[in-house]
């Protein structure tokens, strides 16, 4: 804001300077005599009237056209007024008054005062710096082509000529030469980046993904925040791995498939006991040696009547005493729950992919030292690891600073790099915004867990700026009218390839996925060695079988061979 003193009071001040000095040299010149001689400026040699017409001058008190002329001890003038005036569209107006007792008085209010800032934006030309950041700014794809504001597009560019079409000010941006956002360095207290800019009086406005902290706002002035955001963590999804073999054995862990063998022997030898036990399982057969007392329920009978239980199937013989029907009942139960449970889980696991991650917070990052992370050097999401007094983020941070090679990057493209590159080996700690940009293009990385802080980011200035009512106001009127979030739907979802990996998210969820060989090819293997074994079985039994029939009616296998 420019003001001026009027012509009539420059005036009025060199009048009675003149005059005040005419009238200390006449009293002077009265009192004594005056001798005047030609003085070198390079001699040592002083006019010896000189302290006697200045301390005449101190003392004296006259009426003047700017009212009373009168002077302190250090010679400065005191208990005077001065009109404070305004240079506006409509020429020169008053805005206010000074003296040197109250300071500034400005008579108009503060509506006023902000009716003339916006008038003083109006055709006026701002430099903005900014860095390229995407998406805030990016160079066009055709940029080499370009000169000037032409040559840059982004959530920022278009943040700014809203706002200048409101407040009908131009624009030019100018990117920072350090392309870093603006960091303290803590033995020479010295910024960098766009609040260098600012300070240096090189730029007048600053916008980027720039975080307001703290450090950052005892030196500049900020407008109220245009986006809101915290920090999280950029991770690589898990890479699916190939179904195992056997992933039919998945649905139950090994303690339950270990207990059901264990309970499936013991029914087997409990029933077995009890048949023996009880009269009521013994029934009479003839046979050449007479009547004779038989028992069904051998050991071989009872594992083979347990486990056709087990698999749902019916068996050609069944308990007829209490106590073991009450056994059979109770294993009957026992095998519709194990069998519904593991129907259902099993269906869950063949068909739903399931891609366990090894963290799901930054406090996992904290427990564990495998899996490094970090940050962008300098920048505000390093500042608040830093500073931070909770426990958990102190330990991160030493990990974090003590960590070879650096886990810090020079930017958050690099650090998106490095997460790829990583495998999983790399986590990157950045604000959320820029998570949700980098996973609507790149579907290999995700965010994993919630929001470590709150904060914001805002349109950086010179301190004690003019213009930080009239940019906020615009800024808040954007908000209202529901522009800002068309401009983050533009710049995420829709420009340079956003929303590309939310087809495969809705399909993946919609649909379950077909069951492949690798599935269930572990069951066919049981089948085949099932098989296998019956068949090397059956030779052991013929052998046997063979060896004791040869035995008995001592004749050699071979001819009982072609008996048979």
């Amino acid at each position: 804001m420019s003001h001026l003193l009027s012509s009539q009071t420059e005036t009025a001040l060199m009048y009675d300077a003149v005059h005040l000095f005419a009238k200390a040299l006449h009293d002077l010149d009265t009192s004594q005599q005056i001798d005047v001689r030609p003085l070198s400026c390079e001699a040592e040699d002083t006019w010896p009237h000189g302290y006697s017409l200045i301390n005449y001058m101190k003392i004296v008190e006259m009426k003047g056209l700017t009212g009373v002329i009168k002077f302190d001890h250090q010679g400065f003038r005191s208990d005077f007024t001065l009109d404070i005036i305004e240079l506006t569209r409509d020429g020169l107006q008053k805005a206010g008054t000074w003296n040197s007792s109250e300071g500034v008085n400005y008579t108009r209010s503060y509506g006023e005062n902000q009716k003339q800032i916006v008038e003083i934006l109006q055709n006026k030309t701002l430099i903005v710096t900014t860095i390229l950041s995407a998406p805030y700014c990016m160079r066009k794809e055709a940029s080499e082509k370009l000169t000037g504001n032409a040559q840059f597009e982004g959530y920022a560019i278009d943040l700014i000529h809203e706002i200048s079409k409101i407040l009908k000010f131009n624009y030019t941006f100018k990117l920072a030469p350090d392309g870093r956002y603006g960091s303290q360095n803590r033995e020479t207290k010295e910024w960098d980046g766009m609040i260098r800019e600012l300070l240096e009086q090189r730029a007048d406005l600053a916008i980027a993904d720039l975080t307001i902290t703290y450090d950052r706002e005892q030196v500049v002035d900020f407008t109220m925040p245009f986006m809101n955001l915290g920090i999280s963590v950029l991770y690589r999804k898990p890479i699916k791995q190939p179904p195992n073999l056997f992933s039919f054995l998945s649905p139950l862990s090994l303690d339950v498939w270990i207990y059901m063998a264990t309970a499936y022997l013991g029914v087997s030898v409990l029933l077995f006991i009890l048949a023996r036990f009880t009269p009521y399982e013994w029934h009479p057969t003839h046979t050449p040696d007479g009547e004779k007392m038989e028992n069904i329920f051998s050991l071989a009978n009872c594992l083979w009547f347990a486990i056709g239980s087990l698999m749902q199937q019916s068996c050609d013989f069944l308990p007829k005493a209490v106590s073991t029907r009450m056994v059979a009942g109770m294993w009957w139960f026992f095998t519709l729950i194990m069998i519904s449970s593991y129907t259902a889980n099993l269906a869950a696991f063949l068909t739903v992919e399931r891609m366990d991650s090894p963290i799901e917070s930054a406090e996992d990052l904290a427990k564990q030292t495998k899996i490094k992370y970090g940050a962008l050097k300098g920048g505000s999401t390093a500042a608040f690891f830093r500073d931070s007094n909770f426990s958990t983020y102190q330990r991160m941070w030493s990990f974090m600073e003590s960590a070879r090679p650096s886990v810090f990057t020079s930017s958050n493209k690099e650090g998106e790099e490095r997460v790829m590159r990583g495998k999983g080996s790399y986590a990157y700690l950045m604000e959320s915004t820029t998570i949700e940009y980098v996973v609507e293009r790149n579907c290999d990385l995700t965010q994993v867990g919630g929001m470590l802080d709150s904060k914001g980011y805002g349109i950086a200035m010179p301190p004690n700026s003019p213009y930080r009512t009239a940019i906020s106001g615009a800024v808040l009127k954007l908000q209202e009218e529901g522009k800002l979030h068309i401009l983050k739907t533009k710049w995420w979802k829709e420009k340079r390839g956003g929303g590309s990996c939310r087809d495969d998210t809705s399909k993946s969820s919609s649909t379950a996925n077909e069951l492949g060989l690798a599935n269930v090819g572990g069951v066919f293997v049981v089948l085949m060695g099932g098989m296998g074994v019956a068949c090397v079985i059956a030779v052991c039994e013929f052998v046997w079988k063979s060896r004791k029939v040869a035995v008995d009616e001592r004749v050699s296998g071979a001819l009982m061979f072609i008996k048979y």
